[in-house]
Parts: C-alpha cells; sequence; structure tokens
C-alpha cells in the first residue's frame, strides 16, 4: 500500500506555504534592477533578513533590539532601492510576537515611523514602481499600525487564559486536598474514638466473664450500642459524601470568581431544611456550570448569584454584564448549558436564558419531583 503524503501539515493550514510564496517576492522586484551590483546588494539584504529574523523569533532581552534594527534597516533599504516595502509586513508581524511590553511599544514606534517615512520617500520621488502598488503600499502600512496590536493582544488574552487555567486546577487540587482531610477527620472523630471505646469495653469484658457475668453482659451491650452508633455515624457521613451542598458549592464558586479577577454578590436565602440533599446536588451541579460559562466565556467583570426559595421551588438567578449570548448558539456544544437544561428537566426543573446588557440563567426546581406514572 502506497504512503499517503499530506500536501498540508496538520494544525499549520496553508499559512506556510502563502509565507513561502511571499519569500519569493522580493527577487521579482531586485532582478529589475539596471546594474549587477545592485541585483547583489538585493540579494544579500534578502538573505540577511530572512536570518536575522529567525535569530529575532529565538532571541530574548536586548538582542531582540539588535535584530529588530537590523530588519527595520533592511526593510528601509529594499524599500528605497527596490521599491520593495512587503518586508514591512514581516517585522510587523514578528513585533506583534514580542511579550515585554517596553520592548513591544519601542520597536512598534520606530517601525511605524521608519515605514512611513520610507513610503514617503518614494511617493515624493515620483516612483512609477512604486505608484503602481499604491494600493498594496496602503494595505501594509495599515497592517504595520493594525497587526503587532492585534497579535500582542491575542497573545496576552492566550497567557491570561493559560494563567486562569491554571489558577483553576491549583483551586481544584487545594478542594481535593481540604476533602481528603476532611474525610481523615472526621473518620478519625467517628471511629478512632468509638473502636477504642469498643477495645476498651471488650478487654474488660473479657476479664469480667468469669468474675461478674451480669456486668460482662452489660458491657457488651455498651460494645453493641457503640457499634450501631459508629456505624450510623458512618452511614451518615458517606450519606453527605454522595451530594454536594448549596452552602458548599458557593465556597468553591467564591474561589473561582476571585481567581478569574471578576466581581459577585451573592444573595443566599436557601434553606437546607426545605430541600432534599438530591435536589441540593443537583442545583449544585447547574449553578458550578452555569460559573464556568461565565468565567470561560462571558468576558464579563462583575456577576451576581441570587438563590431564593418559594413554599413549592427553589429558584438559582446568575446574571453576567459579560458579552451575552447569541439566539443562534444559545444551546450550542460547549457552552454547558444542554447539561444544565437536561438536569433540569429531569426533576421537572426549568431553565431561562435572558441576553439583555449581559447574560442572565435562570433556574428553578420544585421541591416534589414528580414521578412518570409506570406503564
Amino acid at each position: 500500500m502506497k504512503n499517503k503524503f499530506p500536501i498540508f501539515q496538520k494544525g499549520s493550514g496553508i499559512s506556510p506555504y502563502i509565507w513561502s510564496v511571499f519569500s519569493i517576492l522580493p527577487f521579482y522586484f531586485i532582478f529589475q534592477a539596471s546594474s549587477t551590483l545592485e541585483i547583489t546588494i538585493g540579494i544579500i539584504l534578502t538573505i540577511v533578513f530572512f536570518i536575522s529574523l529567525r535569530f529575532a523569533f529565538i532571541s530574548t532581552n536586548w538582542p531582540v533590539y539588535l535584530w529588530t534594527s537590523i530588519l527595520i534597516g533592511i526593510s528601509i533599504a529594499m524599500t528605497v532601492l527596490f521599491q520593495y516595502a512587503y518586508f514591512a509586513f514581516y517585522i510587523a508581524y514578528y513585533n506583534g510576537n514580542i511579550k515585554n511590553r517596553i520592548a513591544f511599544i519601542t520597536l512598534y514606534i520606530i517601525h511605524l515611523v521608519s515605514t512611513t517615512i520610507s513610503i514617503n520617500y518614494n511617493i515624493v520621488l515620483q516612483r512609477e514602481i512604486f505608484l503602481s502598488q499604491i494600493p498594496f503600499i496602503v494595505i501594509i502600512w495599515i497592517s504595520v499600525i493594525l497587526l503587532p496590536f492585534n497579535l500582542y493582544n491575542k497573545k496576552k488574552q492566550g497567557q491570561l487564559e493559560e494563567q486562569l487555567e491554571d489558577a483553576h486546577k491549583r483551586i481544584s487540587e487545594l478542594i481535593k486536598q481540604e476533602e481528603r482531610q476532611r474525610i481523615a477527620r472526621d473518620l478519625h472523630d467517628t471511629l478512632g474514638q468509638k473502636l477504642s471505646l469498643i477495645g476498651l469495653k471488650s478487654d474488660l469484658a473479657r476479664k469480667l466473664i468469669s468474675k461478674d457475668p451480669d456486668q460482662a453482659r452489660n458491657e457488651m451491650k455498651d460494645v453493641q450500642q457503640t457499634a450501631r452508633t459508629a456505624l450510623s455515624e458512618v452511614r451518615k457521613m458517606v450519606s453527605q459524601m454522595r451530594g454536594i451542598r448549596i452552602k458548599e458549592e458557593l465556597v468553591l464558586v467564591e474561589q473561582i470568581l476571585k481567581a478569574a479577577h471578576i466581581d459577585y454578590q451573592i444573595d443566599n436565602e436557601f434553606n437546607s431544611k426545605n430541600s432534599s440533599l438530591y435536589l441540593e446536588n443537583i442545583l449544585s451541579m447547574c449553578l458550578k456550570e452555569a460559573i464556568t460559562n461565565v468565567v470561560k466565556h462571558s468576558k464579563a467583570s462583575h456577576c451576581e448569584i441570587t438563590i431564593s426559595q418559594s413554599l413549592n421551588s427553589t429558584c438559582i438567578t446568575v446574571f453576567d454584564n459579560g458579552i451575552g449570548i447569541n439566539d443562534d448558539r444559545v444551546y450550542s456544544k460547549g457552552n454547558g448549558l444542554i447539561g444544565i437544561k437536561e438536569r433540569l428537566e429531569f426533576v421537572n426543573g426549568t431553565l431561562e436564558i435572558q441576553s439583555i446588557e449581559g447574560t442572565k440563567i435562570i433556574m428553578v426546581v420544585p421541591h416534589v419531583i414528580k414521578k412518570e406514572e409506570q406503564k
């Protein structure tokens, strides 16, 4: 069977091949020069430009200024000597990938000023080849202005998202560690004391069984009662572990919103006595999904959570002042709203979504779950 080689590499698309075409373009302008010396100079400048660009991408600290200065100098020389201004696009793309803000601003201004001067120089001289490229030159000049900021902000946003994801992971690990410690404490307090008591009373009953049988029987009754009490406490503890209380979920929600630098306000009128652990677990999972949606997709700076109860139902409202949700992507894959809707429908609850000056998610669950009649 013949091996099939893909035309385009996975993940990179056609962009490497477009850049390859642009890399060949300067030679078209160079070979229009009238003398061999000019052609030689043009070829050397082009080769040095791409070598410097490579070193610029792998450099840090002060060499960034050095390589970028060389790139700008070659770009100006190519514009003046050969009317080729398109190296400015390469430099604009590189500037957008500079991480240091001071270096980015400094090199951005220097590149913009130098490109503007070299373009105006050719316009003043009224060079025919250059004037014939004016529409493309304008596009390049606009790219020099906008492209670096676009790439810089995109990189910055990616870094912030990575930091937020790391914060979520750290919070998750801290929560798991705290939960393990809590379980260890509960087991120690619940079983440790009771088992020690059972051991002591069993030894005492063994010693009294021949001397005082009645007292030995009383001690064994205490052992039996202590064992039942321990078993009851273990069952209660396990039952609490199976579900997530809304009060506990709100603590996690606060941690997540703080980590995401989102201001929040929580109005909690929830009384766990009026609701079952099962319904609390459903509402807690829906609340968690809604807050995750706010952090990942809303771009909000403020979030309000309201939990209220009536005689027949519990209502949780999550409002954020973010970008809102378009009607065509309310239940799109990836925003978690489908999962919330399915969970609520399972307990005859309802989900309402409003997108006015942000997004408001209203989740209502009845206290009594109606069971379908068995057929």
